[in-house]
């Protein structure tokens, strides 16, 4: 645990962010905002860690006619502050293409451009981050007894650099879900790589892809895989009937307001429980209505035509893939007869989901000032913010990674702009009143000094 010498006033930052993705670029706006409408004294500081060399979110899933599942108004700022200058609508007025948006009459864009769209609006706040530097380490520093900051370590190609914080943004994100056993390769892909590895394919003449999973991003990928490569079978393997259809519908979209986390949020164990089996259909596993009907025209077509290259291997299961410089052997089992398919593929891919980063994982000896209930999860309080022993005194606060205490909008889109803001009002209650309080001093960069 560092030490802190009496007499030796340490530059703090208010807060440190780590990862800078969608939440924490919210978080960085909410904080410019902020302290563009306060006095200096009342001004938050912060700075951001990203290991990415450049902002990037699903970089391998941006499918050129893929759209967002959410509305354009769930953008990263509007249901916080609909007037601001870093909304969607902000973004199309700077493209000039805010009039052919609203003549094309649709609230989901195509994914390609509101990852634009992050692009401009992390561009904007661009001064409070470190891109290519990897948090390795957070240490609490003790005074008195009390754990009043927190050194955060990170590492670049030019060395490691340490920062201290009085409060830690975690927005680490999600992580590729492959099955037990199953490792990515060349040859064995998760969704997320597709894009960045389908080029290599080009010239190679593939001759068949497996992709398995039930959901969007796996529907996504065989729909795509079956265009881009006209002289290949694509067989899509599931254990359901069929692809579920994804409930969009009024009244149970409105598990992703607001409102909603509150109710999750004071609700009973077992309500909670109840609440993820109902409404789970809204998010996990299901497949747009469009997407499905498109699919099946094609399969459908081709059984006219006598060209079947799609295939659907329903109620089945993936049971082992033995991958060799040439090929995948991969064996598919149906779950009612037992009957076993062989298929030699070019590629499998995996559309089996994501975990949420463990947000503790890099907190060290820290991580046990955080309580954790009985199932051993993280404690977080109505605000984000992880309980801890009164010896720690930093905020700590989680944006992802709290679907059992706030619900099903924990990792998604839908509640980012509200969610920073709540975060933002949270650290400024807690935050020292006194002008006396020691102040970040930070160079052009954002490192202490």
């Amino acid at each position: 645990m560092a030490q802190v010498l009496p007499g030796d006033p340490p530059p703090v930052h208010d807060l440190i962010g780590i990862g800078f993705g969608p939440s924490n670029v919210a978080m960085a706006i909410a904080l410019s905002e902020h302290n563009a409408r306060v006095g200096r004294q009342e001004t938050v500081t912060a700075h951001f860690f990203e290991r990415q060399p450049a902002f990037g979110w699903h970089r391998g899933m941006l499918i050129d006619d893929a759209t967002m599942q959410v509305s354009f108004l769930k953008d990263l700022v509007t249901l916080r502050n609909p007037t601001s200058e870093y909304s969607f609508l902000s973004y199309l007025q700077s493209k000039g293409r805010l009039i052919d948006f609203v003549n094309h009459k649709n609230f989901f864009p195509l994914r390609t451009e509101f990852h634009d769209y992050f692009e401009w609006a992390a561009a904007k706040v661009d001064d409070m981050v470190s891109y290519g530097h990897e948090v390795v380490a957070v240490e609490p520093v003790l005074r008195d007894g009390v754990v009043e900051y927190l050194d955060v370590t990170a590492r670049s190609r030019d060395g490691l650099v340490v920062h201290r914080a009085r409060n830690l943004v975690i927005g680490t994100g999600l992580r590729p879900r492959m099955p037990e056993g199953v490792e990515r390769s060349e040859r064995i892909w998760h969704n997320s790589d597709l894009l960045a590895k389908v080029d290599a394919l080009e010239g190679t003449d593939p001759s068949r892809f497996v992709v398995v999973g039930a959901g969007q991003s796996a529907a996504e990928n065989v729909a795509y895989l079956h265009r881009r490569f006209p002289g290949a079978e694509v067989h899509a393997v599931f254990s359901r009937y069929g692809y579920s259809p994804a409930d969009d519908s009024n009244f149970a979209n409105r598990i992703f307001d607001p409102e909603a986390v509150d109710e999750y949020f004071t609700a009973p164990e077992d309500v909670k429980r109840k609440l993820m089996d109902y409404h789970g259909n809204t998010n996990y596993s299901v497949v747009d209505t469009d997407l499905i009907e498109d699919l099946y025209r094609r399969v459908y077509q081709e059984k006219v035509l006598g060209t079947e290259r799609l295939h659907f291997h329903n109620v089945s299961r993936l049971t082992g893939v033995v991958e060799t410089p040439e090929r995948v052997h991969a064996t598919v089992v149906s779950l009612v007869t037992g009957e076993q398919t062989a298929l030699d593929a070019d590629v499998v891919v995996y559309g089996t989901g994501y975990l949420p980063a463990d947000g503790l994982a890099l907190l060290g000896e820290t991580a046990g000032l955080c309580h954790r209930d009985d199932e051993g999860r993280v404690r977080v309080e109505r605000d984000y913010r992880v309980a801890t022993r009164p010896a720690l005194r930093c905020g700590i606060y989680l944006q992802g990674g709290t679907e059992h205490t706030h619900g099903i909008t924990s990792s998604l889109l839908s509640n980012i702009a509200i969610r920073v803001g709540e975060i933002l009002d949270s650290i400024l209650d807690r935050t020292p009143a006194s002008s006396d309080a020691p102040r970040p001093l930070t160079d052009g960069i954002g490192t202490v000094r």
